[in-house]
């Protein structure tokens, strides 16, 4: 793995996990940050032994957003940057993540706040220890929610609940974060690094053909019909059913064994 500034990466057998590593900023995003999550995100994707990635943050936060002290070193400057900056260096972190061919889990270790949350929202799967939580400060601070937070938070909530989380700034705790459908489960704060990598060690167990052909069929129904996407679902179907792994695991089944998957 790759020496970062801001970002540390971790492997632990098939599980990576991704750490926003400024924990004296609450990893808030500085240009630095925004570079090298690309990369790292990049450089996990293309690794074929990592079946699943954990994004969380060093410290007491996952993110409070973008570091707004950062606008010298950036490059940009107010509303003339602004654009090049969303475009060029968020956007593709979170599409790294949204486009990733295995699953993604954000493991919400405490704040999550701005542009962090949209990192977050970009995963296939989010748990939130007990005290964490979700917040949308862009409105109070008179601008509008980005890095994809418009669309992420309609697709998981419909529209009028994510207008009201952004109108209002609300800090949305665990429980309602799964109520909500934002999040998928809530652990406890004590050992929340150990049991959001053990829930990570646990789907890497998954077949990671499937886990990446049903992420892949997910992805596409949401901008597509109903017969489109059983259309999609059996196209992604036939690849599965002739793959070694396919074959491996009805094996499996009649030996009453696990099976060894090679992600082929």
């Amino acid at each position: 793995m790759s020496e970062y500034d801001t970002i540390l990466v971790e492997r632990a057998g098939r599980v990576a996990r991704v750490s926003f590593n400024r924990p004296e900023k609450l990893n808030s995003f500085n240009v630095t940050q925004r570079r090298e999550f690309v990369r790292a995100a990049q450089e996990v994707n293309a690794d074929r032994d990592i079946w699943v990635v954990v994004l969380t943050g060093a410290g007491r936060a996952f993110g409070a957003g973008a570091d707004l002290s950062d606008t010298e070193e950036s490059g940009f400057s107010g509303a003339e940057g602004v654009e090049d900056q969303l475009n060029a260096e968020y956007k593709p972190g979170v599409l790294a993540i949204h486009h990733a061919r295995k699953p993604w889990v954000a493991a919400v270790n405490g704040p999550c706040a701005g542009i962090s949350y949209s990192y977050a929202m970009a995963c296939d799967l989010v748990l939130m220890a007990e005290s964490s939580y979700l917040y949308q400060p862009f409105v109070g601070i008179g601008l509008v929610p980005d890095g994809g937070a418009t669309w992420l938070l309609s697709h998981l909530v419909g529209s009028k609940r994510a207008y009201e989380l952004m109108a209002f700034g609300e800090k949305v705790g665990a429980e309602k974060a799964v109520e909500w459908g934002l999040a998928n489960r809530v652990l406890a704060d004590d050992n929340f690094s150990e049991a959001s990598m053990a829930f990570a060690q646990e789907l890497s167990e998954r077949s990671p053909l499937a886990l990446r052909y049903t992420k892949e069929a997910l992805n596409f129904s949401a901008a597509h019909n109903l017969s489109d996407t059983i259309s999609k679902e059996a196209a992604l179907q036939n690849i599965c059913i002739g793959s070694t792994d396919s074959k491996e695991a009805i094996t499996a089944f009649f030996e009453k064994r696990t099976p060894a998957w090679q992600g082929k």
